[in-house]
């Protein structure tokens, strides 16, 4: 899935969700699928590269961190905690990290 992000191939990243897909972050509280690509990927091809730092796996559920590093040196780190229904997503819950640019902090409005 970071991969198709990187290529900003929403279908890619929509076939890999099951049809009930839902997604919560500070902001959103179990959207469905539509809700998450209106909302959340307007477009992906602001992304430079995805440093993925952990991986662990429970079961049917995955824990990543990652770094995320736009075009334009900005960075921010997330966890996320996907759960699968066999080999799709079924959900994603994400954790905000601190910003970045060009390596040096950013405060966020709150």
């Amino acid at each position: 899935m970071f991969a198709a992000y990187l290529r900003n191939d929403r279908k890619a990243v929509k076939d890999a969700f099951t049809d009930d897909f839902t997604f919560t972050s500070p902001f959103d509280d179990r959207i469905d699928k539509g809700t998450y690509f209106a909302r959340c990927w307007r477009v992906a091809d602001w992304i430079a590269q995805h440093d993925l730092e952990r991986i662990a796996v429970d079961g049917d559920v995955a824990f990543v961190t990652y770094r995320c590093v736009a075009k334009d040196g900005k960075s921010f780190r997330n966890a996320e905690v996907f759960g699968f229904e066999g080999d799709l997503i079924r959900s994603i819950d994400v954790y905000f990290g601190a910003t970045y640019r060009d390596g040096a902090f950013q405060k966020q409005a709150s």
